[in-house]
């Protein structure tokens, strides 16, 4: 690909997260002719991180990654297993409902039409990761903890531990809950605050005839908790397992780290809570996992800044909720859109300051993170310990949910957000 072009914006991005791989590549994808920035990508761990459980990339997150070029990559790799539709059982009764991603004729929905993923986070990284580095114009740092961020009229300058700095035009804030572009410059009093839920995930690898209740992907509702049961690669030899659950606070990142290093006591955990289910495999999968791990859901307050005049946050890093099914999609759609709104100012002679692409992003983006927040708290609810009667209530709530917002969801993985009007 072509390189940086000498007269280009230098872009600084904090986070080589999945936020800020995919944000280098849509301002790479969408930059005028002549035009392509410089992009250095600075993340503070000594390597990309390529672990994690499994997410679900919904059609438009899908969209958005063959747009970009990551999606042919995992294809061609055989990253992910296809889902077709997302089943919804009760571990006491049985299956409750489905909720289709295939479409009226069966392909997928939009155009072209696209159905879902279920991918490990790692997988889904590593074919970010080789899109980037198909870029000439992109470099990825390392090791790097930055202590300072100062901004100017004309530039923002990053300083970090040991001295050295780096200085650009803009700087994108891509890393995470705990953003260091949040906390040290542009709103340092959000903090992250624990959701009162945890995820608790490991994988079980399966012999061929073991037999497991769904198709590809079951959301498995319990009194005390929601378990996640899904194959993640074509060859379903290994099932994720995954469950999001009301857990006390420990008060502190060390003592979540601490908690989250004792897989067996997750693991009881886990069978404590979905331990009587009468679906036969439930019990096996989790003795099955070969590890687990507990990660806290912390979130950030609906409201928030989200930029000051150089510098803008994108990702969990602006507004960080619980999972509710599309998160990961979510990201994609924030980075495609602000490189078009920054897009269309280079092509307008980068008038001024960039005070108007900001806003036009603002404008376009925060209804939709503002809905997606409030449905992050149905899912808060959803998997929070409930007794006898508030479980029977939520097997007759979720089937009439997901009946009643279909065609809303449905809508959104249609949404084309490379070619809508982004209003300036």
């Amino acid at each position: 690909m072509a390189p940086a072009s000498p007269d280009a914006l230098k872009v600084i991005i904090l986070g080589g997260g999945i936020a800020g791989l995919t944000t280098a590549l849509a301002l790479t994808k969408f930059a005028p002719p002549g035009q392509v920035p410089k992009i250095d990508i600075y993340e503070i761990r000594p390597e990309l991180a390529t672990i994690g459980g499994a997410v679900n990339l919904t059609p438009n997150a899908l969209r958005m990654l063959d747009y970009l070029g990551a999606l042919p990559i995992m294809r061609e790799r055989g990253y992910g297993r296809n889902i077709d539709y997302l089943e919804v059982f009760d571990i006491y009764s049985g299956k409750l409902a489905e909720s289709s991603f295939s479409g009226p004729d069966g392909n997928g929905v939009g155009t072209p039409p696209y159905k879902a993923l279920r991918i490990t986070r790692g997988d889904a990284l590593k074919a970010v990761i080789a899109a980037v580095e198909a870029q000439d114009n992109i470099t990825i740092t390392c090791g790097k903890r930055t202590v300072k961020i100062d901004e100017t009229a004309e530039n923002v300058t990053l300083q970090f531990e040991g001295g050295d700095s780096v200085t650009g035009d803009l700087l994108m804030g891509c890393d995470g809950i705990h953003s260091v572009a949040r906390l040290k410059h542009v709103e340092p009093d959000r903090k992250a605050h624990y959701s009162g839920v945890s995820n608790a995930f490991g994988f079980a690898p399966i012999e061929p005839d073991f037999k497991v209740h769904f198709e590809c992907t079951a959301i498995n509702f319990a009194r005390r908790g929601m378990l996640l049961t899904s194959y993640h690669n074509p060859q379903g030899d290994s099932v994720y397992v995954g469950g999001l659950m009301q857990v006390e606070d420990v008060g502190s990142r060390d003592g979540w780290k601490s908690v989250g290093a004792d897989a067996e006591k997750t693991r009881e955990s886990l069978l404590e809570r979905f331990g009587d289910s009468k679906i036969p495999c439930i019990v096996p999968l989790i003795k099955k996992a070969t590890d687990f791990f507990l990660w806290p859901v912390f979130t950030l307050s609906k409201e928030g800044k989200w930029c000051t005049d150089r510098v803008m946050l994108l990702g969990d890093a602006a507004h960080a909720m619980p999972p509710q099914g599309e998160s990961t999609g979510i990201v994609f759609e924030d980075t495609v859109l602000f490189s078009r709104c920054l897009t269309r100012w280079i092509e307008k002679g980068k008038p001024n300051t960039m005070k108007e692409p900001f806003e036009a992003y603002e404008k376009l983006r925060r209804k939709r993170i503002e809905i997606a927040y409030e449905e992050s708290k149905n899912v808060v609810s959803t998997v929070s310990d409930a007794g006898w009667l508030g479980h029977t209530i939520k097997t007759y709530v979720v089937p009439w949910y997901l009946w009643f917002t279909h065609s809303y969801r449905e809508k959104h993985f249609i949404e084309d957000v490379t070619t809508v009007d982004i209003g300036y």
